[in-house]
């Protein structure tokens, strides 16, 4: 089974959207992931975390979060990410395959 490191891509750091964010608002999207993980199941590897930028990162553009997820292949991997909230936000995830390295 492929492993894949998920990036959540915004225009708008993770850090400022969690400060502008009422409490109620981020209930609701705290529990939009939490629905999203409950429906992926064992394609979640590490569900991951909010990301910070703190050097020499690429202005306009944040990586807000990450996750690492698992699937027999690129099309199911997908289809586990269809509905996932952070698109639905004006988001983007980008997906990068795990390579091994070899003779390790």
């Amino acid at each position: 089974m492929a492993k894949y490191l998920i990036l959540y891509r915004s225009a708008v750091s993770a850090a400022e959207q969690m400060a502008n964010s009422d409490p109620e608002s981020g209930a609701a999207s705290m529990q939009a992931w939490l629905d999203w993980a409950q429906r992926a199941g064992d394609a979640i590897v590490d569900l991951g975390t909010p990301t910070q930028t703190v050097a020499d990162g690429e202005a306009g553009s944040f990586i807000g979060g990450y996750s690492i997820m698992q699937a027999d292949n690129l099309q199911a991997l997908q289809a586990v990410l269809a509905d996932h909230p952070h698109r639905g936000w004006g988001g983007t995830i980008e997906v990068l395959e795990l390579l091994e390295i070899p003779g390790m």
